[in-house]
């Protein structure tokens, strides 16, 4: 579970190269969201991880760390970040009390927030979730003018203390009025009524949070992120107002040197170790990405699979599709599982929080797992219904398998995997598996769920989590 580690070199064509790229990046942002100097505060979930030192003496720490992290003293502070929070509560040490202190704060400046933002659509899920099962608690904490004794850390305490200037009964009579209305559609710019936009990567396997974010932005636009990776700057998307589905990057010919190796979906594998650079794409094909960077990472594979839709001038206009498997071996794609998923999704009453999967091969014949988080309190889990819930679930389980890709459908047509096994986890269990990946050193606000499991570790966790588990042809409970 502990993350891979990049080497940062900061050279001058590196800096040079990153400096290009967010300035464009920037600059398309602007002429979409002009700024206003009176509405000019960002609701942002940024989290500053700590920097460990390894045994060489080097720091380590995720990239959005980095200037951060550089930025430590407070004189610094206001002049490279818009994010309404104090910095206490960035470099706090608990991210579920961080992420509840950003709301606290963004609610007490209500009226000056022109933007919500994360570096990845989960995040932003989780912190209205949050918001949503915590609000009577924030409306009594701007109330007191006192943050809940639930937050641990001093300093982040005492700076939000500070920040919310004493009791603001009104606010909090305003706020707890709109709650209580327990209609979260659009409920964004009913607490926040200058907000313009919500910003976070959305595609790959941050799609499947889409729906989930209109539903709470409501008329409130979302902009799409661009594809910028730890090791370097990949491409750029001209067009932040697209859909998940719909978006595109210009890949920059500057940022790296970029080789692509075909790669055959059906097969889910690269075909041969040749690769093609910019100009010898074809539209329609799919490739894994290789870079040679300023940094010093050489033929490196970043393990993305994109499809080239067409070009911009000479560059590669490209789709992400998805992670690339880690073996040969593996019985299905992120893709499929994805794809499953959203169909399983549509059939099913009750709303499915977080999914993952694992390919058991210890079993004789392999049996692929899946664990599923139905949102807490739901109907379908209660135990007078819970006979009729199993029934509709193993009907959907037989859809769900059926959608699972041809990988998965030949073999399991020669026998080579057993039936799918489905297993309903307790509420809460996927925010089990991010304070795991914190502990490892994984860096908060660059959390991805993960969708394709292969630790063992989270593996046991789920399985202990688990309070229902179904295949096609018997149940456990």
């Amino acid at each position: 579970m502990k993350p891979k580690l990049i080497p940062y070199f900061d050279s001058a064509l590196s800096k040079a190269a990153s400096y290009n790229t967010h300035q464009g990046s920037a600059a398309i942002f602007r002429k979409l969201v002009p700024p206003r100097p009176e509405v000019n505060k960002i609701l942002w979930f940024l989290y500053a991880d700590d920097a460990p030192t390894t045994r060489g003496g080097f720091k380590v720490m995720a990239a959005s760390t980095y200037p951060l992290q550089g930025n430590k003293s407070r004189s610094n502070w206001s002049q490279t970040l818009s994010c309404i929070s104090p910095r206490e509560v960035v470099f706090g040490s608990n991210i579920k009390q961080q992420m509840y202190c950003h709301l606290l704060c963004a609610l007490r400046s209500f009226d000056i927030i022109d933007g919500i933002r994360a570096a990845y659509a989960a995040g932003l899920i989780r912190a209205f979730s949050l918001l949503e099962s915590k609000w009577e608690k924030l409306c009594d904490d701007l109330e007191s003018g006192f943050p809940s004794l639930e937050i641990g850390d001093a300093a982040m305490k005492e700076s939000v203390v500070e920040f919310l200037g004493g009791p603001q009964v009104d606010l909090s009579r305003r706020i707890r009025e709109i709650c209580a209305e327990s209609n979260w559609g659009g409920i964004l710019s009913k607490l926040w009524p200058n907000v313009r936009y919500v910003k976070s990567v959305t595609t790959g396997s941050m799609k499947q949070y889409y729906s989930k974010l209109k539903y709470y932005a409501g008329d409130v636009m979302i902009l799409g992120g661009d594809y910028f990776a730890s090791e370097c700057c990949l491409g750029i998307n001209l067009d932040i107002q697209q859909p998940p589905e719909s978006t595109r990057f210009v890949m920059l010919p500057t940022t790296a040197y970029f080789e692509f190796l075909p790669f055959d979906l059906n097969e889910s594998s690269v075909v041969g170790e040749e690769t093609v650079d910019f100009s010898g794409v074809k539209v329609g094909k799919m490739y894994e990405v290789a870079v040679t960077t300023y940094r010093g990472l050489y033929r490196y594979r970043l393990g993305d699979i994109v499809r080239v839709v067409g070009f911009h001038n000479s560059s590669p206009l490209v789709e992400f599709v998805m992670r690339a498997p880690k073996t040969g071996y593996e019985i299905i794609t992120e893709k499929d599982l994805m794809s499953a998923m959203e169909s399983f999704q549509h059939s099913m009453a009750a709303e499915v929080v977080e999914f993952a999967s694992f390919s058991d091969f210890e079993l004789s014949p392999k049996r692929l797992k899946v664990f599923i988080e139905f949102r807490e309190g739901c109907d379908f889990l209660q135990e007078e219904k819970l006979q009729g819930s199993v029934e509709a679930l193993q009907r959907c389980c037989s859809s769900l398998e059926n959608g699972l890709g041809e990988i998965y459908k030949v073999q399991k047509d020669r026998g080579e995997i057993g039936p799918l096994l489905v297993s309903v986890v307790r509420s809460g269990s996927f925010d089990g598996i991010l304070q795991m990946a914190i502990k490892n050193g994984a860096p908060a606000g660059q959390y991805k769920p993960p969708k394709i499991i292969r630790n063992r570790e989270i593996v046991d966790f789920m399985e202990e989590s688990a309070v229902l588990t179904i295949s096609l042809d018997s149940f456990h409970g």
